[in-house]
C-alpha cells in the first residue's frame, strides 16, 4: 500500500468487526476508497465491495486490490515480469519530478518513466492494466523522498530513494460468493445516488487538505498527460482548480447531508475525527435522520506532519503543536447489537448520544 494520509489502517479492525455485527449483510460501498485498505479488509472478509473515489490514482488501486480476482493471479505475473525487464527512458517525468524537483532519484525516475510508456503501449484489459500501474505506483512509493505526501521533498534524499525501484506481484483475493466487486471514480454523491449495497462506508474528507493536492504525482502517473504543473512542488494545475464541497467549512455539512439522504442501503457506518468541520453532535444530528445512531471512539495518532512540527517556507521550526493525538469516532446508523466484548476487542469506547 502507498503511504497515504488518514490511512484506516489501525481502524480496520474496528471497521471489519462493526459490519460484522449488521445482519445479513451482503454487500458494502466504499465511498471514499483512497487507497483500498479498507476495500480489500472487506473482500477478504467475503463481502462485495462497491468501491468509490474521486481521483483517477484511487480507482486504480481499488480495480487491482479489490476488483481484480485470485484466478486472473498468473497473467498478472506474467505481465509483471515482462514488465521488470523494461529499460529506463528519462523524459518529461523525469524531468519535472527528479530535476525540476526531487521526489525521486533520476535513475529511479528513467525507470518509472520506461516502465509507465511500456504499459501505454501493451494492449490490457482494464484490470490488468489497473494491476501495472498499481505495482508501479506502490514502486515509486517505496523509493521517493518524501515525509509521505507530495506537498514537498525533502532537502537531502530519503535513505529509502537510493534503493533501486523494484515491482511487486499483486496479492488478490478470491471473488465473494456475493458478487463481482466494483470500482466507480464519481463525485461521492453521484456514486451515493447512483450505487446500492446493504451498507455504506464512508470515510470522507474533514478539513481542507485535499487529497488530490497530496498526491498529485500518482494522478499523473495514472493519466500519463504531462500537465501544466506550479510552484516548487511541480503540482497538477488541476489542484488549485477543482474544488470539493467536502474540503469547504461552508459545504461541507450540506454536502454531508445531500450525501446520506441519497444513499440507498439500510445501514450507514460513517468514519470522522475530532479535528473535522463538523463535531460529534452535527454528525450525529445528521446521520440520526437514517435511524439510530451508536458512536464509538478511541484514541488515534495524529498525521505525520503533527510530529515534525511547524516550519516557515525556509524550514526553520517557527511553532509548537499543541497535540499529537486526536479522537476517531465511527457512526453506526441503524438498529445493530454491538456486544461490548466485541467493541473491547477491538479498542472502541461507546459514548452517550448527543443528540
Amino acid at each position: 500500500m502507498i503511504k497515504y494520509l488518514g490511512s484506516k489502517r489501525v481502524l480496520v479492525p474496528a471497521i471489519s468487526a462493526l459490519i460484522s455485527a449488521i445482519p445479513d449483510c451482503r454487500s458494502i460501498i466504499d465511498l471514499f476508497s483512497g487507497t483500498s485498505r479498507v476495500g480489500i479488509a472487506l473482500k477478504s472478509e467475503g463481502w462485495k465491495v462497491l468501491c468509490n473515489d474521486w481521483n483517477h490514482y484511487a480507482r486504480t488501486l481499488a480495480v487491482s486490490h479489490v476488483v481484480f480476482d485470485e484466478d486472473r493471479l498468473p497473467e498478472a505475473r506474467r505481465l509483471l515480469g515482462h514488465l521488470r525487464s523494461v529499460r529506463p527512458a528519462a523524459g518529461w517525468f523525469t524531468e519535472n519530478y527528479c530535476l525540476n524537483s526531487r521526489y525521486f532519484t533520476p535513475e529511479n525516475g528513467a525507470m518509472i518513466e520506461g516502465i509507465r510508456e511500456q504499459i501505454d503501449k501493451m494492449d490490457l484489459d482494464d484490470e490488468l492494466r489497473c494491476v501495472a500501474l498499481t505495482s508501479l505506483m506502490e514502486a515509486a512509493d517505496r523509493v521517493d523522498s518524501t515525509v509521505g505526501v507530495q506537498m514537498a521533498y525533502l532537502k537531502k534524499w530519503a535513505p529509502r530513494a537510493l534503493q533501486p525501484l523494484k515491482l511487486r506481484d499483486p496479492e488478490p483475493l478470491p471473488r465473494s460468493r456475493h458478487g463481482k466487486a466494483e470500482a466507480h471514480r464519481l463525485e461521492a454523491r453521484e456514486a451515493a445516488a447512483s450505487l446500492e449495497a446493504d451498507v455504506a462506508y464512508l470515510d470522507p474528507p474533514y478539513n481542507q487538505h485535499k487529497y488530490l493536492g497530496n498526491y498529485h504525482i500518482w494522478e499523473t502517473l495514472v493519466l500519463w498527460d504531462q500537465p501544466e504543473v506550479y510552484g516548487v512542488a511541480c503540482k497538477r494545475v488541476e489542484c488549485r482548480e477543482r474544488k470539493s464541497d467536502f474540503n469547504s467549512r461552508p459545504g461541507i455539512r450540506k454536502a454531508m447531508e445531500q450525501m446520506v439522504e441519497q444513499l440507498a442501503v439500510r445501514y450507514l457506518l460513517v468514519s470522522f475525527n475530532d479535528e473535522g468541520y463538523l463535531d460529534r453532535s452535527e454528525l450525529e444530528e445528521i446521520l440520526s435522520r437514517r435511524g439510530p445512531v451508536q458512536t464509538l471512539s478511541r484514541p488515534h495518532p495524529r498525521y505525520v506532519g503533527a510530529k515534525i512540527g511547524i516550519h516557515d517556507p525556509k524550514g526553520k521550526k517557527v511553532g509548537h503543536v499543541s497535540h499529537l493525538k486526536n479522537t476517531e469516532h465511527l457512526f453506526l446508523v441503524g438498529d445493530v447489537n454491538v456486544p461490548d466484548g466485541l467493541l473491547d476487542s477491538v479498542g472502541l469506547t461507546r459514548e452517550m448520544s448527543r443528540t
